[in-house]
């Protein structure tokens, strides 16, 4: 009698047990975010933000080495670039993507500028107040021009 109670035990605890399991797996895409991920895939047709700008963006900085690009956020960052004309000189810019747009105020452009000084170690200094905008409207010509081809075309 002992054995049969002990596997009558067994079978009650492995039932249980195989119950927790399926009425886990049923919750782990909840639990486990498995659910949201495969949602937010299905429902994403593209990048997030404008993909013209996102392109011209891409263009118009390409002379700068690229450090980061998150197309769903729209934020492009740089690394430093030095130009070879003036190596005492450095800049790193961010491009901040606003909106699915392509309106002016949808881009925002932050540049940060360095310069050695006498011991080499870069120091930060203000770049031109106009960089930053001619940066944008370089972004922006760069997104008109894809769009008028790509309704021409």
């Amino acid at each position: 009698m002992p054995f049969v109670r002990g596997s009558l035990v067994r079978s009650v605890a492995t039932g249980v047990l195989a119950l927790s399991l399926v009425g886990m797996a049923a919750c782990a895409p909840r639990i486990f975010g498995r659910g949201q991920e495969k949602a937010a895939a299905s429902s994403q047709t593209g990048i997030g933000v404008n993909s013209y700008l996102w392109r011209a963006t891409l263009d118009t900085l390409s002379f700068m080495p690229l450090a980061s690009a998150d197309p769903y956020g729209g934020v492009v960052i740089t690394d430093w670039y030095t130009n070879p004309e003036k190596p005492d000189e450095r800049f790193k810019t961010t491009v901040y993507i606003l909106d699915s747009r392509l309106r002016a105020d949808g881009l925002n452009v932050a540049v940060f500028k360095q310069n050695r000084d006498a011991a080499g170690n870069w120091v930060d200094a203000p770049p031109a107040s106009q960089t930053e905008t001619d940066i944008e409207n370089a972004i922006l010509t760069r997104a008109r021009q894809l769009r008028l081809s790509n309704i021409r075309g």
